[in-house]
């Protein structure tokens, strides 16, 4: 008999046929059953219990985290359509409820407006979970004006603005989102270890920069995390030394964009339409119709890789980066509910390396068309 393969729209059809024959029973065991009749396995202990956690970091900078976090920053800004504020802070805390406890956002997102939201959703959880946020782009009047600014002055205001948003006494994580050219990393981990010492920030992380900027702040303040696009269809922190940086200096890694702003999760198309006020997709090279159509052939191998293990592609890409190292942590945003089960079914999957080797053969040999970024957006990443 042929075997069909799973899509996300398969993933979530699945759930609805388990939760109509189990309707009386919590949401969670709807879950478990779906996964079941997808894959035939029973659910393991950990998830019983709760998620599985991981460490980012090493030392008095090391932070207990789940190991599959979530970013906010879909919610209400760059992602087309999103729910009301009401269904978005019911599913935080369903995530919360489901054990995750690692959520991202940053000042940039809106701007304001993102931290604001989670802020309201999550700040009556202090102590359970870890909500991080991150400095660096220039925000003027709620509006950002393309430029970065890591100053000592402006980095203090905007911890203490970020404090006020999201409604706590200390930020658990404070990345610095892209570098400043204007400002050395080292007066940057300098500022940061200010606040640390006036107890206003637990840890502190960079997004996007090369591994001598890590290795110039790290010498100064030590970091609990690296923050940066990381997915099977882009792969630089691999060759550039920035996790090899990571792994030798004790750093965890969370990549953004693990599913690649939707795109591997399969439901992305030459056709899809993006809001023009509020979805940065439509600027960006990878996401235009030609580049979409070729770089299908890729979504097409993880669904054929998942196909005879039950997974869909959303779950094949995160539980490739979830095998990867035990210090990454991938941050996976959605609006869905379906969506949150699916992305935490992916921890269920404990598949040997040579098989997860058959995937990256089968990947490499695809080439990737387009840029993830554009020139403007390029120039500020890698410094």
């Amino acid at each position: 008999m042929k075997k069909r393969e799973f899509s996300r729209r398969d993933f979530l059809k699945t759930l609805g046929i388990a939760g109509a024959t189990m309707a009386i029973q919590p949401t969670i065991n709807k879950v478990k059953a779906a996964n079941e009749v997808l894959t035939g396995k029973k659910a393991s202990a950990a998830r019983k219990n709760g998620m599985e956690h991981r460490t980012l970091g090493t030392g008095k900078a090391a932070m207990d985290v789940s190991a599959l976090g979530f970013g906010v920053m879909g919610m209400t800004y760059n992602r087309s359509q999103h729910p009301d504020k009401k269904e978005c802070i019911r599913l935080l805390h369903e995530a919360v409820d489901r054990g995750v406890t690692l959520f991202d956002t940053a000042i940039i997102y809106g701007p304001l407006t993102n931290e604001n939201l989670a802020g309201e959703a999550l700040s009556e959880f202090k102590g359970r979970v870890n909500v991080t946020t991150k400095f660096g782009h220039e925000v003027i009047n709620g509006k950002g004006t393309g430029r970065q600014d890591s100053s000592r002055a402006t980095v203090r205001r905007y911890c203490e603005d970020s404090l006020r948003r999201l409604r706590l006494e200390a930020l658990p994580m404070f990345y610095q989102h892209r570098a400043d050219p204007n400002t050395a990393p080292e007066e940057v981990a300098e500022t940061i270890g200010e606040l640390m010492k006036e107890g206003k920030v637990l840890h502190w992380g960079m997004c996007e920069v090369s591994a001598e900027t890590i290795r110039r702040a790290h010498s100064v303040c030590p970091l609990t995390a690296i923050q940066s696009e990381y997915h099977l269809m882009h792969r630089d922190v691999e060759t550039n030394g920035v996790l090899d940086t990571c792994r030798e200096l004790g750093i965890g890694f969370v990549p953004y964009s693990p599913i690649n702003r939707g795109f591997l999760g399969g439901c992305i198309n030459e056709y899809t339409v993006f809001d023009p006020n509020n979805d940065n997709r439509q600027t960006l090279p990878r996401f235009q119709p030609e580049a979409i159509r070729a770089n299908t052939r890729i979504v097409n191998a993880l669904q054929q890789f998942g196909r005879t293990r039950g997974m869909t592609s959303a779950q094949v890409a995160l539980a490739w980066l979830l095998h990867k190292a035990p210090w990454i942590v991938p941050i996976p945003g959605t609006t869905k509910q379906s969506h949150l089960e699916e992305n935490q079914h992916a921890l269920d999957f404990n598949l040997p390396a040579n098989e997860w080797e058959e995937l990256e053969t089968a990947v490499s040999v695809i080439p990737v068309v387009g840029n993830r970024y554009n020139a403007e957006q390029q120039r500020q990443v890698g410094r």
